[in-house]
């Protein structure tokens, strides 16, 4: 029995390496670039350009020449009749009122033709060329909206979890102390030279950091799968972050603070740029349409007809026939609607006119109170780092002087409490520090 379980654990132990060895390392890049390949998100941003570019490019196909074959056969089993006034060919009967019904087709008729147009003036096809780099412009605007979304997203959830992680190994040392605390207080106890007081107060102290670790650790395990699942990576493969030096971003940060502002970086404000070119074109095509349009045909055919259903098979009894011709429409009267489509375009790019100042305005709010955020969280950082400092020392201090038997136990387990509470408030301040530079970075169009 004794071997089979030490073979299970030399088992468990290879499986545990072997995971360890093909985890794989990701920096907070990575996971931007892998997101960009793998997300469904970004995957539906790239189709949707894709989806832009084939409607455009049925649009312009009125701007193309159109080919179109036909054939027909018609077997006139009651052939209609045309009817004429008896006169017309005996003018002694004209006006008698006698009418005479005449079936002028044969039984059978045939004819096949190919004919071809190409629009040659269009003030709507026209537009829709001009137009056409606008549009595809504005869809790939869009797909980088989703991109910094994806971006942003990833940038909050991946320092998180980074945060998170050094959060449960500080658990995790405070716990094996607090462990090894009890063990000595419990021998010492048992010596008779502490109260039970003592060894039981350890014990909820050991107890509530065990739970904190567990539920840390949950905790962990969910923000990991949902950083994987944010860029598009299967939930179970296994990974090591490797950007875990956030305190040596500090001058990035300070380098943030001084960036100045550029509208056209970011995303929204050039979708509404090119939103507004794009309404201008619209009210500049309804304007068009009061022209004519010109367009040009071609038509080549031949056509046969006969009462003996084999005669349609003789092609060389076909007679051919061409057109060859110009078609100008010209617009007069359509119930006003050329005039309010016109006002309807007119509006929308004064409504765009109106949304791009808006957007200016929203993005210098929001670059104004993500700096000021940015500057309290830096502030903040630097005051609990120190915090962080001083309770350590505190800590070291207590745990000397309990060695040396000038301290008590109590002392140590506060001046851990402490620590562990300076520690909590120093990840809580560099949290609000990284989504600081979330949102500033996003306002600012900088998160590439």
């Amino acid at each position: 029995m004794k071997r089979l379980l030490s073979t299970i654990i030399i088992i468990a132990g290879i499986a545990s390496a072997a995971a360890a060895q093909q985890a794989t390392p990701l920096s907070l890049n990575d996971c931007m670039e892998y997101a960009l390949k793998h997300s469904y998100t970004m995957k539906n941003a790239n189709i949707d350009v894709a989806i832009q570019e084939a409607q455009l490019k049925q649009t312009l196909s009125a701007a193309l020449p159109h080919v179109n074959g036909k054939m027909d056969f018609n077997y006139f089993n009651v052939p209609q009749s045309q009817f004429l006034d008896a006169g017309t060919f005996d003018p002694t009967k004209k006006g008698l009122g006698k009418i005479q019904a005449f079936a002028f087709s044969l039984d059978y008729a045939g004819d096949a033709s190919i004919t071809a147009s190409q629009t040659i003036f269009d003030g709507s096809v026209f537009i829709a060329v001009k137009a056409r780099n606008a549009v595809m412009e504005l869809a790939k605007n869009s797909r980088d909206v989703t991109e910094e979304n994806v971006r942003y997203n990833i940038y909050k959830a991946y320092n998180s979890l980074v945060i998170a992680y050094r959060q449960y190994d500080i658990i995790k040392s405070s716990l094996s102390y607090a462990r090894s605390l009890e063990h000595d207080i419990t021998v010492t106890q048992q010596s008779g030279f502490a109260e039970k007081i003592e060894v039981e107060r350890t014990g909820v102290r050991v107890n509530n950091l065990a739970t904190d670790s567990m539920r840390i650790g949950n905790l962990l395990t969910v923000s990991e799968q949902m950083l994987k699942y944010q860029i598009g990576m299967d939930i179970n493969t296994p990974i090591v972050l490797t950007d875990t030096a956030l305190e040596e971003r500090r001058q990035t940060t300070l380098t943030l603070l001084d960036e100045q502002e550029n509208y056209d970086r970011v995303p929204e404000y050039k979708v509404l740029q090119t939103s507004l070119t794009l309404n201008e074109f619209s009210e500049k095509r309804y304007k068009m349409t009061a022209l004519p349009s010109i367009n040009a045909f071609w038509s080549q055919g031949s056509n046969y007809g006969s009462n003996r259903f084999g005669d349609m098979f003789i092609f060389n009894r076909y007679y051919a026939n061409s057109t060859i011709g110009l078609a100008l429409t010209m617009p007069i009267f359509n119930g006003f609607l050329r005039k309010n489509q016109l006002r309807e375009a007119t509006l929308n790019v004064e409504k765009t006119k109106n949304n791009i100042e808006y957007m200016k305005q929203s993005l210098d709010f929001q670059t104004a109170t993500s700096r000021a955020t940015l500057k309290n969280a830096v502030l903040q950082v630097r005051s609990q780092k120190r915090n962080v400092e001083l309770s350590s020392d505190v800590l070291d201090l207590a745990q000397k002087k309990y060695k040396a038997g000038v301290g008590s136990n109590v002392e140590v387990t506060q001046a851990q409490t402490d620590q562990l509470s300076a520690e909590t408030n120093y990840f809580s301040a560099l949290q609000d520090l990284i989504n600081a530079e979330a949102d500033l970075k996003k306002a600012l169009g900088l998160l590439k």
